[in-house]
């Protein structure tokens, strides 16, 4: 059995899990989030597109509902011992038989949890999940039950994110050996990812994120390539990725003599996130932390340009996104914590000039302070 973690370790989340569901008096809690089947029992698939749910009852017991492909999938990545198969056909309605094993489970007149904020839970499937236990069970939205939990991580877990920074780093060295006038993009992804696969590291939850010319003014994932000129800009965007754990970074580099405008860009943006992580010691909360990102950018003449919202938690994620519970934006209440791993992004796109400028790294958060876990130093870098 593949198990990244210790049977105590897993055991004593499903306990928290479980004084969770009694503080919140749920006597269950079904679980449409891959990232919570995978924190509390190890269980490793991509089989949640479709209609599978672990139920997890005050007690502890568990049951999964899913399709055969991931029959053996639970039973060799998983602590699960209770898997039950929904048969595809056309009249195929998994919420009904998840109904069947809660009436197994006693759960009759029960208040249960649901992660409705779930991408394994499309609207359909939660339409006919709330039909399918009509009259049956009270339905709560109990989304960040375990999401709260996985927000403070291990021993055990920050182990995974320092060695996916370390991949992190692996990829930025790997593209920078190949960054220069006439590189092909491929050729750059090329090199970051398998750098992260030549250290034993896993696919990333998103796509890593190029774009140069006037598309390094782009923060999201595109097709198409395309060949650095003479004098050019390049924004990267990746993530070193172990046992899901993910260490993200993020850099523009300049091809080039890069204009005194965005030389000045790369150090409001170096001043900013040297303030953010600054603020990112507990006690303090993901809101004042953005502040600090704000009030940097915003007095040095960058308010136009900035992002409203400047990184988020990072832990154990899949498909499609990376980001994590909880983010960094303006007014957040919620407290950093010891054992939280946190990646603050400095964005500035100057539109009207066509300028980039990012820059992240990812950080543990300690007894008093953030700990970058890059080991690269912050630097402008100019090709």
């Amino acid at each position: 059995m593949p198990l990244h973690f210790t049977l105590d370790e897993l055991a004593a989340r499903r306990a928290r899990a479980c004084a969770a569901m009694a503080r919140d008096n749920l006597d269950g809690l079904l679980m449409f989030r891959q990232e919570s089947m995978y924190y509390l029992t190890g269980y490793d698939t991509f089989g949640y597109v479709f209609f599978q749910c672990l139920y997890l009852g005050a007690d502890g017991t568990m049951t999964l509902l899913t399709r055969s492909p991931d029959l053996r999938q639970a039973r060799e990545t998983s602590v699960i011992e209770d898997i039950r198969i929904w048969v595809d056909s056309p009249e195929a309605n998994p919420a009904e038989e998840l109904r069947a094993i809660l009436e197994e489970h006693g759960c009759r007149g029960r208040r249960l949890g649901v992660e409705y904020d779930a991408y394994g839970l499309t609207a359909a499937n939660g339409r006919r999940l709330e039909a399918a236990l009509d009259g049956f069970c009270t339905l709560v939205d109990a989304s960040l039950l375990v999401t709260r939990l996985r927000a403070v991580k291990s021993e055990a877990e920050i182990a995974f994110a320092r060695c996916a920074a370390a991949l992190a780093d692996d990829a930025l060295i790997e593209a920078r050996r190949i960054i220069g006038p006439g590189a092909y993009e491929g050729d750059i992804l090329a090199a970051m990812q398998g750098a992260v696969f030549r250290g034993g590291g896993d696919y990333p939850a998103n796509e890593f994120i190029i774009g140069s010319g006037p598309n390094a003014l782009l923060c999201r994932y595109f097709s198409g390539r395309r060949y650095l000129d003479k004098q050019d800009q390049l924004t990267l965007e990746w993530a070193g990725v172990d046992h899901h754990y993910h260490a993200a970074m993020m850099r523009t580099v300049a091809i080039g003599t890069p204009p005194p405008r965005q030389v000045e860009m790369y150090k409001v943006a170096e001043d900013a996130l040297l303030a953010v992580e600054a603020a990112l010691a507990p006690g303090r909360t993901f809101g004042e932390a953005f502040d600090a990102h704000a009030r940097t950018l915003d007095a040095a003449g960058y308010a136009e340009h900035r992002l409203n919202a400047c990184g988020y938690s990072l832990g154990a994620t899949f498909s499609p996104n990376w980001m994590d519970w909880p983010m960094l934006y303006h007014g957040n209440p919620i407290e950093i914590e010891p054992g939280m791993v946190i990646f603050v992004h400095i964005i500035i796109f100057d539109s009207e000039r066509g300028l980039a400028m990012t820059l992240g790294r990812t950080s543990a958060i300690g007894a008093r302070a953030a700990e970058p876990l890059s080991l690269l130093p912050l630097e402008f870098i100019v090709v």
